[in-house]
């Protein structure tokens, strides 16, 4: 068969990369967001901390993060704070996020060979020799697909803790519980916080490889499989998952940067804060918040947020 090949899974997993790339840089104004709604400081970007574990995502993320919190006016209000070590999941987002880069960039190093690639079979070589190969075969594809879906599934993981923290007036540093004046008679952002810990469970399940599954068919001649469109069809799922989970954690961390006025964030933030402003209201008493779910991931999906901060900070890392 001359159309045998990756062709599938690759168009799907270039699809994917491409709209990945942006989510994750939308997590990083969204982690800073959350890192100003839950007052943390910022000492843990300095940048001479990541100079001393000098991952390359690692230092575009705390970079990220130092640019977007420069000149917020939240930072300044608790400067003389004396905490020292705000939780991981705030702490450690150069850490976290900033290995999801790898993975990225892992998986567009492959997926960049492969869309160059020849991966028809049999193959008609120059000098009109005909040749029956292996090269259809999608074990590196499948691979880098797998990995993509646990680093994407990490960016929810980490997202829906801050979540956590937000919702929880234990751990929210002066917040309201579930981010709403009238708790008792409202529950503000409790089911959306129920929602975002479901969807990171079920890419628990979605991030185990597809990679190390194969079943044989055609008489066993084609005895090992890579599994590859499995892969990259379970890594577009997890990827809408995540988009969901950053547009709680987006609203959950807009809502909370509004108990923190008079003090205003940076200029990139609060143009973040405007942009889903015009797209969903202040949770002032209870409604159905799924078309405000749904609203904040398409934020997150298209590059709104993204364009917002650039507009002000140029590209982010």
């Amino acid at each position: 068969c001359l159309i045998n090949g990756t062709q599938t899974m690759t168009a799907i997993g270039a699809l994917l990369l491409q709209r990945a790339d942006r989510v994750a840089k939308t997590a990083d104004l969204i982690g800073a967001l959350s890192l100003e709604a839950l007052t943390g400081t910022p000492r843990a970007f300095d940048a001479r901390v990541h100079e001393l574990r000098p991952f390359d995502g690692q230092r575009r993320v705390a970079e990220n993060v130092r640019n977007l919190l420069a000149g917020s006016g939240v930072v300044l209000s608790h400067a003389d704070c004396k905490r020292v070590q705000d939780p991981y999941s705030l702490r450690c987002i150069p850490q976290v996020h900033g290995a999801v880069r790898q993975v990225l960039r892992h998986a567009s190093e492959v997926l960049t060979i492969e869309l160059d690639a020849v991966t028809d079979n049999p193959l008609v070589m120059a000098d009109g020799d005909i040749v029956s190969g292996g090269n259809f075969h999608g074990q590196p594809i499948a691979f880098a697909l797998d990995y993509l879906a646990i680093g994407l599934a990490e960016l929810a993981s980490i997202s829906e803790r801050r979540i956590e923290q937000m919702v929880n007036p234990h751990l929210s540093v002066g917040l309201p519980a579930f981010l709403t004046p009238d708790v008792g008679l409202n529950s503000g952002f409790m089911i959306a916080q129920v929602t975002a810990a479901a969807l990171v469970s079920e890419n628990k399940r979605l991030a185990v490889p597809a990679s190390v599954d194969s079943i044989p068919s055609s008489a066993n001649r084609e005895d090992h499989v890579s599994m590859g469109t499995h892969a990259a069809v379970k890594a577009r799922t997890v990827l809408e998952n995540v988009e969901m989970v950053l547009g709680v954690e987006l609203l959950c961390a807009c809502q909370g940067l509004e108990f923190r006025r008079p003090h205003r964030s940076s200029p990139a933030l609060e143009a973040v804060h405007a942009a889903l402003r015009a797209h969903v209201p202040k949770l002032e008493r209870d409604r159905v918040l799924y078309p405000d779910m749904r609203a904040a991931a398409e934020l997150v999906r298209d590059g709104v947020l993204l364009a917002e901060a650039e507009a002000i900070l140029g590209p982010l890392a």
